[in-house]
């Protein structure tokens, strides 16, 4: 009996840890996303504000809420794809539970493996997004920063 609820503990570790890190991962998404929308806040009562004579300043703005829309977007893509990942982990170990219950039966078994495997898929394209993410918000910083010598 001792053996059998090791080999279940150390079934279930594998979705459990993936889970952990997705909530690591979500974390900084969505923090990441708060700060997006507050910029994009910020930068539309800016260009209420602005007087009509700065055009260049306005064009600037324009541009910059344009990109952070698209990055917002990209980071709501990760946050969904991370997302996904978690609930596929949680599927993948509530298979496994039935693995072990069912004595070791080979559809719950191979039904956790491809649950598994679609959650570290979901997980790959989360990274993918962040990536661009990422390259997105230093293009941004690039437009905003120009005039600094």
């Amino acid at each position: 009996m001792n053996e059998t609820i090791i080999e279940i503990i150390k079934g279930m570790l594998a979705p459990g840890i993936m889970i952990s890190a997705c909530g690591l991962l979500l974390l900084g998404m969505n923090n990441k996303y708060s700060l997006v929308a507050n910029r994009i806040r910020t930068l539309n009562n800016e260009i209420r504000e602005l007087d009509k004579n700065n055009n260049e300043r306005k064009d600037s703005i324009l541009v910059q809420l344009r990109l952070l829309i698209e990055r917002i977007r990209i980071i709501r893509n990760a946050v969904w794809f991370y997302t996904v990942g978690i609930a596929m982990f949680i599927f993948s170990t509530f298979f496994l539970g039935i693995y072990f219950i069912n004595g070791k039966a080979f559809l719950p078994s191979v039904m956790a493996l491809i649950i598994f495997i679609i959650g570290l898929f979901s997980v790959f394209c989360g990274v993918f997004y962040a990536a661009k993410e990422v390259r997105l918000g230093y293009k941004i910083l690039q437009i905003e920063t120009k005039n600094i010598n």
